[in-house]
């Protein structure tokens, strides 16, 4: 595979930028998973630094499931009305609600438990993996889950 071919797949598979996706892969040799748990560190570093910052903007996502039984709200907050905005930050929100309404959280709870899409990861997980990737702090406001 051509270095451009693999800085495309790993920018697509972990939304991490063309010049960061590049640095991994020099260091990695041009090993993919090398570069990916390089990035993966260097993005843990960039979540802790950012969980400090204050987080005043945001959006209420709802989801209700087909069977009009089970209904949800999430707030979830970020930095800038601009990121609210965003595709990518609007489609965390609604994989939360997913979770939400799978898994029925108890309040606390939620961030730990394994994300239902990928077990591997944790829904914490899926959350610092969309800090990186908004360059923003994201927390998860309030949520509540109805059900008949």
């Amino acid at each position: 595979m051509e270095n451009i071919e693999k800085i495309k797949q790993l920018r697509k598979e972990t939304g991490a930028s063309i010049v960061e996706c590049k640095k991994s892969l020099k260091e990695a040799k041009g090993d993919l998973v090398g570069a990916k748990k390089i990035l993966k560190k260097q993005g843990r570093s960039f979540v802790a630094q950012r969980t400090q910052r204050e987080t005043r903007e945001g959006i209420i996502e709802s989801y209700l499931h087909p069977n009009k039984k089970i209904g949800v709200l999430v707030e979830l907050n970020c930095e800038s009305d601009f990121v609210a905005k965003s595709e990518d930050f609007q489609k965390l929100a609604h994989e939360l609600c997913l979770q939400i309404a799978a898994m029925n959280p108890k309040k606390g709870s939620l961030l730990s438990q394994p994300w239902i899409k990928e077990e591997t990861k944790t829904v914490k997980d899926l959350v610092s993996d969309y800090i990186v990737k908004m360059g923003e702090n994201i927390v998860v406001k309030r949520f509540a889950r109805y059900e008949i």
